[in-house]
């Protein structure tokens, strides 16, 4: 690793957002999460989450046995809205938005527009759904401090994986390591700053009452893979994000990589070896987090870097054209157009001024010409194939 230290004698460092891809995916969340569900620490989201978490129960019931209730008597606008999910224990229960959507789909009555009508008309539609469509087992999440609320409705085999679990793991491996929300990368400069003060504008660490999501990074001990064109170091530096939702709202996933900095507006930029990995809460999901996703994020949080050090150099040794004629072939074999495999090598070439038409081409060349290639694709599915193409090409390599 590389001393930030000793670079221009400060903890900023020079940037190659021109190599590797994009990633928004911090950056959605980040814009997409209201005061309330951003925080500081990952100790507070754990609190909080854990509380619910222990306020909370499950029930399995038979759907036939449930009451959908509504005021028989209406006396003002607010007992159109009041509805409540009964289960023959006693158990009142007030269903969320996300619940709500739930039940309906479970029954395939339309949310959108069963939440505009009274809740009397509600209650009759979902109690018939549940009697002639659903009435087998059904599993129940409350939310039992204070008024119950009906967290979440499944079929009973789903395997819930609460959310103070990751976030539990992820706070245990920051703990342990350097792993930190990241930095910010100043525009106006071109240099990444790894230390900068958490707060609401800049968090990476969010969370609501249907979900948990977070992204880390390791930037205070960048990996030098080589040299900018001005001579500085090309550093990039690990970082993961992780998400879960346990009342179905989303399935529990890992995405780890590779990165060269993060903007204020929380892009990734100069994304490598991005890999994902994503678990469905089905009936064996609990095991599956302890046995697959567990060990599979705290392997990229302890591993050795040697790894990514020896794989760049064997993508800048593995070289796979002559010269520029064999290398238009050579993606035009990866079914890029003729004019795209030169739009490419252009690209490959703006990143290595040294570099003649008739030089070698490496796989590496060629990979960061894609990946730069595939950030001026407007579309997102068309952007990750073009992506999952030069990642082929050094996992290729790598074998």
């Amino acid at each position: 690793m590389t001393d930030i230290n000793s670079i221009d004698g400060t903890a900023e460092r020079a940037v190659a957002y021109n190599k590797g891809a994009v990633n928004t995916a911090v950056s959605s969340q980040f814009w997409n999460r209201p005061d309330d569900e951003r925080f500081l620490d990952l100790d507070t989201m754990l609190l909080q989450k854990a509380t619910e978490a222990r306020n909370s129960v499950s029930q399995t019931v038979q759907g036939k046995d449930l009451e959908i209730w509504a005021p028989e008597e209406v006396q003002d606008r607010t007992d159109t809205m009041h509805l409540e999910v009964r289960t023959p224990d006693g158990m009142h229960s007030q269903p969320t938005n996300w619940s709500f959507q739930q039940m309906c789909s479970l029954v395939k009555a339309p949310a959108s527009y069963l939440k505009d009508l009274p809740s009397q008309l509600v209650a009759d539609n979902l109690q018939y759904g549940i009697n002639y469509h659903r009435p087998e087992m059904l599993k129940l999440y409350n939310f039992t401090n204070g008024a119950n609320t009906l967290r979440a409705a499944t079929g009973p085999d789903y395997g819930r994986i609460h959310d103070y679990e990751p976030i539990d793991m992820v706070r245990k491996m920051a703990r342990e390591g350097d792993w930190k929300v990241p930095g910010v990368m100043d525009w106006s400069t071109g240099r990444y700053n790894p230390m900068v003060p958490v707060t609401k504008e800049t968090t990476t660490l969010f969370a609501s009452d249907r979900d948990c999501w977070m992204f880390l990074c390791d930037d205070t001990n960048p990996i030098e893979v080589g040299k900018l064109p001005n001579g500085d170091p090309d550093l990039m530096f690990r970082g993961f994000y992780v998400w879960n939702s346990e009342v179905g709202y989303k399935t529990l996933g890992i995405a780890t990589m590779y990165l060269r900095a993060i903007c204020c507006n929380r892009i990734l930029w100069g994304v490598e070896g991005f890999s994902e990995m994503s678990i469905r809460h089905s009936k064996n999901a609990p095991e599956r987090f302890l046995w697959e996703a567990m060990p599979a994020l705290e392997s990229f949080s302890t591993g050795s870097v040697d790894t990514v050090l020896e794989g760049v150099a064997a993508a800048k040794d593995a070289k796979v054209a002559d010269d520029e004629e064999k290398a238009l072939e050579f993606l035009n074999n990866r079914k890029f157009s003729r004019k795209v495999s030169k739009k490419i090598l252009a690209l490959t070439q703006e990143q290595r001024p040294d570099m003649l038409n008739s030089a070698p081409y490496s796989a590496w060349d060629i990979t960061q010409g894609i990946t730069q290639y595939a950030q001026e694709i407007p579309h997102q599915d068309n952007r990750v194939l073009v992506e999952a193409t030069a990642r082929g090409i050094l996992d290729k390599v790598a074998a």
